[in-house]
């Protein structure tokens, strides 16, 4: 079994350079499977609130991944790039991890799989698979709410260099393995106004995963690209004149924190 090349030297995947390297070289070197990889991770590193990696034949036939999840307190897992990018999420934010998979569960249980998800689980889903958070300086924050890009990435270049984005949604993680400019992430507003280290703090997202509050859909969109330092082309302030992905603020405004 064999993974696509990955370039680890990218600067989104700076948090899970460590893991994914040594994952990928237990599977070279005969782990053979993706779960095994991410336990042979998981053990080396000490993580105790990670759940175990078992392989996908340990998902009964028709029990919902999530409950299943929730009640074994281990994550079935498929041998290809984006379960490998899961269980790096699992081994870096298990708490926070922990925290969706309780939430998923519990509308699974009461409500069941059903055709659509429901606003919660939609939410859920949705950082899941795509979120992403920011420790940046208030004008950063106020800029990106508005979708003001100018400002954001040009105006405001230099506040960056005090700013730090970080992945957390597994398919984001895949998608980036080749880079696009319209890959965007979905940004977890603040809770209660932190803009600090806090905001990445793992214990700290687990917290600000409220039911209620997720139910507002409280992130805000941010083409990754667009980060100074992520993609050479944004060095020229044309990279960001393309309404295609820079997309003005319409509808009802910000989203609800």
């Amino acid at each position: 079994m064999t993974l696509p090349a990955i370039d680890w030297a990218q600067p989104w995947l700076a948090p899970y350079r460590a893991g994914g390297e040594a994952g990928m070289q237990a599977i070279a070197h005969g782990e053979g499977s993706v779960a095994a990889a991410l336990q042979h991770i998981r053990h080396a590193s000490g993580q105790v609130w990670a759940p175990d990696f078992v392989g996908q034949d340990a998902l009964p036939a028709g029990q919902a991944y999530e409950a299943h999840v929730f009640c074994t307190r281990t994550v079935p897992t498929r041998d290809n790039l984006h379960d490998f990018f899961n269980g790096l999420v699992w081994l870096a934010f298990p708490q926070a991890k922990r925290r969706l998979n309780e939430l998923q569960a519990g509308e699974i249980a009461r409500d069941g799989v059903g055709a659509t998800r429901g606003p919660l689980r939609d939410a859920l889903t949705l950082f899941d698979e795509n979120g992403a958070l920011l420790d940046a300086p208030p004008a950063l924050w106020r800029a990106l709410a508005a979708r003001d890009w100018h400002t954001l990435f040009v105006g405001e270049r230099r506040l960056w260099r005090e700013a730090r984005l970080v992945l957390f949604g597994h398919a984001l993680l895949e998608k980036l393995v080749t880079p696009r400019k319209p890959i965007t992430a979905h940004v977890l507003l603040p809770l209660h106004g932190e803009t600090g280290p806090a905001a990445l703090d793992d214990a700290q997202v687990a917290a600000a995963l409220d039911p209620l509050r997720l139910g507002r859909k409280p992130f805000v969109p941010l083409p990754v690209l667009g980060v100074p330092g992520w993609c050479r082309d944004n060095e020229a302030a044309q990279f960001y004149d393309d309404p295609q992905v820079f997309r003005p603020l319409t509808g009802r405004g910000i989203p609800g924190a």
